[in-house]
């Protein structure tokens, strides 16, 4: 089970943790779910990026335990104060586990046991989603340090990652992220920070809410989109950074990458990230951790860490969900899973 606790720069009411819908599996549920996940992974169709494995994974869904479908289930209706579910005890048959990828750009095209877990909440969330431009398009990406890019701002680095919901830039960006911890980090100091709008909104002044419901902020791709890749172009409009419902609204955010493009906008900027700060929660995740964040709610980030490059360095893996696979046809030749432009 994750050591949850609230931000150790920022203390928060103790009283708050048990919002983060931490739950863990019994052991009889984890077997049962490495049955369905171990059944995806053999019969000779293992792509898991095809069409024909991801309707598979659909399908074996239904099969898993009650308690994780109910769950997901309950966290997609309404995911909450802090928009972060937590599961603890999923399978990864970790005898098997390679050593932690240490390249950049490393992906899984071959069923797992983890990537199956993965790939079958994605399904129960909704319908993963993968973009061309960002780990080659795979659905699900490895999460690792890479040597000589320890200060690389994104997923390959082991410095502070700063605040943001993923590809704010892109017209369709993801519902939700999901990530399936493999290995912690060797001191236990890699923790996923997250920041709900939910928590952080009471603390913003009404003059700070109403800027940032303007369209007066720019947000450009993060690092590690390969804008030679042809797809993830940029929506030159400005945008609010909050928008919908103003009791509860969306969150399209980095602060590495949005720009203020109004002084009124730079301080509103500003008072959002301190509400950030004020609120966040850390989450330090140990193997067989699942994480769900809701990305319309709540932007993310990770503390420092030290790789050491041996092969036992932390290891999780992702993938991104649409609660509505239509509403991107444009951009997804043959009606596949990635996004193409």
């Amino acid at each position: 089970m994750p050591e949850t606790t609230p931000d150790t720069t920022h203390p928060a009411d103790l009283a708050d943790l048990a919002d983060l819908a931490d739950r863990e599996l019994t052991p009889a549920d984890a077997d049962a779910c490495e049955r369905v996940a171990r059944a995806l992974c053999t019969g000779g169709h293992d792509q898991l990026d095809s069409p024909e494995w991801v309707a598979r994974a659909r399908d074996a869904w239904e099969d898993l335990p009650l308690l994780l479908r109910r769950e997901v289930r309950r966290f997609r209706r309404h995911s909450g104060p802090h928009g972060t579910l937590v599961i603890s005890g999923l399978p990864l048959d970790q005898a098997a586990l390679p050593p932690t990828p240490a390249v950049p750009g490393s992906v899984q095209r071959q069923a797992t046991i983890p990537a199956a877990v993965l790939t079958m909440v994605a399904c129960g969330l909704g319908e993963p989603l993968a973009y061309l431009a960002e780990k080659s398009g795979a659905l699900v990406q490895d999460v690792v340090p890479v040597p000589g890019q320890e200060t690389f701002h994104g997923n390959a680095g082991s410095v502070p990652l700063s605040f943001h919901t993923e590809n704010g830039f892109h017209p369709h960006p993801p519902d939700y992220v999901v990530f399936l911890c493999l290995r912690a980090d060797h001191d236990r100091r890699a923790g996923m920070r997250v920041a709900g709008i939910r928590q952080a909104l009471p603390l913003l002044s009404p003059a700070g809410r109403q800027v940032l419901f303007a369209p007066e902020f720019l947000t450009t791709p993060p690092p590690s989109f390969n804008s030679a890749a042809g797809a993830g172009k940029p929506d030159a409009r400005p945008r609010p950074v909050l928008s919908g419902a103003v009791e509860d609204p969306d969150i399209r955010m980095a602060q590495l990458v949005t720009t203020p493009l109004t002084p009124r906008a730079a301080a509103a900027l500003a008072e959002f990230g301190r509400a950030c700060e004020a609120t966040a929660r850390t989450l330090r995740l140990t193997p067989g951790d699942l994480v769900v964040i809701d990305n319309r709610v709540t932007v993310h980030g990770r503390t420092a860490f030290h790789p050491r490059y041996d092969g036992a360095d932390r290891w999780l893996q992702r993938t991104y969900v649409t609660t509505d696979l239509r509403r991107s046809r444009d951009h997804r030749p043959h009606d596949g899973h990635v996004l193409t432009r």
